[in-house]
């Protein structure tokens, strides 16, 4: 008698660079793999194909993709590439001519076929039977999950090509996005993160135009979708916010903890100059003002922000007018970039004066030491506070995890030292004990 096995689903790799909006195009390109029967492994050696989806916003970026292109095709050999590097396939190919495919971002069909013309799926798959989670593929721990908006963004800011990249903006139904986080929030997800290049435009491009979501009327706009995740009873934390007039909408919902008290708002720099330089939308001197207003509604509000040092025409003055203005703002969170000139971008253009590497280098640590004593002196202030503490990891020293003022990757942790009886994804509140630059210790109340 003999015995015939099932045939094997092809196997796919995957390695996703870059920022979490591509980590989202990802899980959607998994996604769809998997419904059509194609198994995600994790090393190039079980991998039939691998596809690496790259990012292309700066030098530093594109160099390290590249060099991930090249570990795939020296460990696996059939690779197919995609995300915002794809648009720049002729320097792709001049590097790796053996790449299968070159695709760029959001283009989910393409990537998909190139993976179906390398390793054809299984014609006797049922989706039917082979279930994927309602949810989806996902890259994150099942406690937190990326929510995207919308692509693309209307900005044309001088050091920027995301928009030759990704293209104009285009806001996602809002009953698609709403009932996304539904299904998230049912899988298990204790933490949304909403994303996009531009958060608070969301609803520009097609006129705030009503949807509709459990049978009610929504509006496709910032304050509205954040008023209808809050009902969700999971922590709404907003990434990419520009300081549109309407954000101040957001901030009573945040005292009224509907949502976190936590903006991600990429100033980028202070002086006017420079600002001006670098095309940068809706930042005047009224921002302070404007904090400090926030700040009266909602006291507990955490202010994260990126800052880009040694731009074309930055003098020391426009740089001290920048470290006088952080002193002023006390940001909580903060990140630094030194200028990197990025192949394509109009600053590229500007006849201005270009800031040596060592300057651009001192300017750096002046800034960073400049910041973490802000840093530093707001978190000392958290000492015997009670904070919710969101579990991310636990072994046996105990656990580590974050409060609403700490996303996932980018801020601090929470060292709770007696939380070894805890699993990741649950919820406690914990007394604060002490705090150096970035991060807490707790105990668990």
């Amino acid at each position: 008698m003999s015995t015939t096995s099932a045939p094997a689903n092809p196997k796919v790799g995957f390695v996703s660079l870059g920022c979490p909006k591509a980590l989202v195009d990802s899980e959607r390109i998994l996604t769809q793999l998997r419904m059509e029967g194609y198994d995600v492994v994790s090393t190039y050696q079980d991998a039939d194909v691998v596809v690496v989806n790259t990012c292309g916003f700066i030098d530093s970026a594109k160099a390290e993709s590249l060099e991930v292109i090249g570990e795939a095709i020296k460990e696996n050999g059939k690779v197919i590439v995609t995300g915002c590097m794809g648009v720049e396939e002729g320097n792709i190919r001049n590097v790796h001519p053996s790449v299968l495919a070159v695709t760029g971002p959001q283009q989910y069909e393409q990537v998909v076929n190139a993976v179906h013309e390398v390793v054809p799926p299984r014609q006797d798959h049922n989706p039917l039977i082979d279930l994927v989670p309602p949810q989806g593929i996902k890259l994150t721990p099942r406690h937190y999950a990326y929510l995207k908006i919308s692509e693309g963004c209307n900005h044309s800011c001088s050091f920027c090509i995301i928009p030759s990249m990704r293209g104009k903006l285009v806001s996602r139904p809002v009953g698609d996005v709403l009932d996304e986080a539904q299904r998230l929030v049912k899988s298990g997800v204790k933490e949304l993160l909403v994303i996009s290049q531009d958060t608070s435009a969301y609803g520009v491009d097609v006129k705030y135009r009503t949807g509709f979501w459990n049978g009610a009327p929504v509006k496709t706009r910032m304050t509205e979708l954040c008023e209808a995740l809050s009902t969700l009873g999971v922590w709404v934390r907003l990434h990419y916010v520009y300081p549109y007039p309407h954000v101040d909408e957001l901030i009573p919902l945040m005292a009224a903890g509907k949502i976190l008290p936590y903006l991600d708002i990429p100033f980028q720099h202070a002086s006017p100059k420079v600002l001006k330089s670098m095309k940068r939308p809706a930042f005047e001197d009224k921002t302070l003002a404007r904090i400090k207003n926030w700040r009266e509604i909602c006291p507990d509000l955490i202010i994260r922000s990126t800052f880009i040092v040694g731009f074309p025409g930055e003098t020391e003055e426009d740089f001290q007018y920048l470290l006088n203005w952080l002193t002023e703002a006390q940001l909580d969170r903060v990140g630094c970039f030194q200028y990197s000139p990025v192949e394509g971008a109009p600053a590229n253009d500007l006849d201005l004066e270009v800031v040596p590497d060592d300057v651009k280098q001192d300017r750096w640590e002046r800034f960073m030491a400049h910041q973490q004593a802000i840093s530093s002196a707001r978190l000392q202030m958290r000492i015997g506070r009670e904070i919710e503490v969101l579990v991310d990891e636990v072994d046996e020293q105990g656990a580590v995890g974050r409060c609403f003022f700490d996303a996932p990757e980018i801020d601090g942790n929470v060292f709770i030292d007696n939380g070894s009886n805890l699993k990741p994804g649950d919820k406690v509140w914990c007394k604060v004990t002490d705090a150096d630059e970035y991060d807490l210790w707790a105990e668990q109340i």
